[in-house]
């Protein structure tokens, strides 16, 4: 059970990582908490779902996902980012507000697009049109669960996540986006044009989340709320790795997704806690961390 528990952890683990790191980096460039995050996800879902219907027939499949699949998520992720540029471009840019006012702009636009789709799809929860897959009959013998979907998305997460440490750490974007999070002023007078730096988080942050929406859409089923009522687990995960720290995010979101998943574990031990207060029990321990360290496991550095 321990086993399978941890499996079921490292899958969904894999969903909140995705969403953690865009918070997390716009949190670092933009300087607010952008509570339309978990929304955006649900663009994603979304657009995924519309695209896959009109290319599920595509020929061959990896990992029992059908290429339609594949190119539902790129477009998932394509759209995401499309709105949070023009989201960015047309309403938090020409605002002169703190950091707490666009945080209370942000929840007004997290309703809207909510409403938007809601009209869009109605408030039912669907489905992709994808078979649901049996358990990988070589893992049954130790009590894993997991099917071939759930090994897909736990894959596509860790490219994802690769390919942002390479763009951060060895290229020139990269370097310009973190000089920019540890101190936008001297990044600006050395030459580094903050606006397009700016644009380029927007993209990236909004484009993860539009993947962790898809894979979400995969993992359970699609409603309007699905990313609304992941984004205090998001924010769990952000906080607990460090606010504003892309990587402390990678690693908070592992945790709180882990975390989240074996909850069941504390009734097998004399504990009466159930898997509905999971989310409870993963605030927590994030409580608790902060008293020790109070910027996070890993600090404010990005």
């Amino acid at each position: 059970m321990v086993l399978d528990l941890l499996a079921s952890g490292l899958v969904f683990s894999s969903i909140i990582v995705l969403g953690s790191i865009g918070l997390s980096l716009v949190y670092s460039i933009a300087n607010f908490a952008n509570f339309a995050h978990g929304d955006t996800m649900t663009i994603g879902a979304y657009t995924s779902l519309v695209t896959f219907g009109a290319v599920g027939g595509l020929g061959g499949s990896v990992l029992g996902l059908p290429f339609g699949f594949f190119v539902a998520l790129l477009a998932g992720i394509a759209v995401a980012a499309l709105v949070a540029v023009v989201t960015e471009k047309l309403v938090y840019d020409g605002m002169d507000l703190d950091s707490i006012g666009l945080l209370i702009v942000s929840i007004g636009l997290a309703f809207i697009y909510r409403a938007v789709i809601q009209l869009g799809f109605s408030a039912q929860s669907t489905r992709y049109g994808i078979q649901a897959l049996r358990p990988i009959e070589a893992l049954l013998p130790y009590g894993v669960r997991v099917t071939q979907h759930d090994v897909a998305i736990v894959v596509s997460a860790a490219v994802l996540v690769t390919g942002l440490h390479v763009l951060l750490q060895y290229s020139d974007l990269g370097r310009k986006m973190r000089a920019m999070a540890d101190n936008p002023d001297l990044a600006r007078v050395s030459g580094i044009r903050t606006d397009r730096i700016k644009l380029w988080t927007w993209v990236i942050g909004a484009g993860l989340a539009g993947a962790g929406g898809a894979f979400l859409g995969l993992y359970s089923q699609l409603t309007p709320r699905m990313g609304f009522n992941l984004l205090l687990l998001i924010f769990a995960a952000v906080i607990l790795g460090g606010i504003g720290s892309v990587y402390g995010a990678m690693l908070g979101g592992f945790l709180i997704g882990v975390i989240n998943q074996m909850t069941p574990l504390l009734s097998q031990i004399g504990i009466p806690i159930g898997i509905e207060y999971a989310d409870a029990i993963a605030f927590v321990i994030m409580v608790v961390v902060l008293l020790f360290r109070p910027n996070g496991i890993a600090g404010e550095a990005t």
